[in-house]
């Protein structure tokens, strides 16, 4: 089972690269964050066209998550978390496609620092870690994808020292990220690709894929029953490099079959 998350930066802008990627690798699961669509904007024809079933929680101009099943629609448990600070924003969602748990997440970018925006995102990622750790004690098989705005590690930021003011780096949210993974989740690139440099991310400005100066802010988090599961990750690193492609490049996992 393929499960990919893909920060598309607005879906109907970028809906022939997707449509690209979906048929080329063929995810079971797919999270999309920045849909940049309201409700009745999202391309459900298309995406059906294409063999996929989606539930989506759009917003008009900003923000937007998705979820995409390969042959099925995913069973939606839940749009927008528990005490959402701003349920307003659509950030989060959550489904189950064959047998696993999905939540699909757009963590607040948090710039400028210090700000309301940097105070709304650690609000936000503290009611996440709440519902993430809620999600744990229920037993189900779960991940949780998308983009968390969220440098981990040095090793995760091309030239760390320039991003020490950041938002994406700031020492608070490195810390609330790791309190996260503290309940039991296994970061699975990192798990998987402990020592090479890996992003997920690279501005359009100053030539930043050619160089490969990334960020690796798109991750998938799965909990302790579907580690021994987890037997491959990595990123479509190529798709970022297609014409009007998303900044952001397609991040997933693979798991066995149960």
């Amino acid at each position: 089972m393929r499960i990919a998350t893909f920060n598309v930066n607005g879906v109907n802008g970028r809906l022939p690269v997707l449509l690209e990627w979906l048929a080329t690798t063929q995810p079971d699961v797919v999270c999309l964050q920045e849909l940049k669509a309201p409700q009745d904007k999202f391309p459900a024809q298309a995406i059906e066209d294409a063999g996929y079933g989606a539930i989506w929680h759009g917003q008009k101009s900003w923000n937007g998550v998705a979820m995409l099943a390969r042959g099925t629609v995913p069973v939606e448990t839940r749009r927008g978390l528990p005490n959402d600070p701003d349920p307003a924003q659509s950030r989060y969602i959550e489904a189950a496609v064959n047998g696993v748990l999905i939540g699909g997440l757009y963590l607040p970018n948090g710039n400028p620092r210090p700000g309301p925006k940097f105070d709304y995102k650690l609000a936000w990622f503290e009611q996440f870690t709440a519902h993430a750790a809620d999600l744990l004690a229920s037993g189900a098989p779960v991940v949780l994808a998308g983009d968390y705005n969220v440098m981990p590690t040095e090793a995760d930021v091309y030239k760390p020292e320039r991003w020490t003011e950041d938002a994406l780096f700031a020492p608070e949210i490195r810390e609330a990220f790791f309190r996260l993974t503290a309940q039991g989740w296994t970061d699975a690139l990192r798990a998987l690709h402990p020592d090479e440099t890996i992003y997920t991310f690279w501005d359009y400005f100053r030539n930043a894929y050619e160089r490969n100066a990334g960020l690796r802010i798109d991750h998938l988090l799965v909990s302790p029953s579907l580690r021994p599961r987890l037997k491959a990750a990595g990123v479509d690193r190529s798709v970022r490099g297609l014409p009007k492609s998303s900044d952001h490049a397609p991040t997933w996992i693979e798991l066995a079959d149960a």
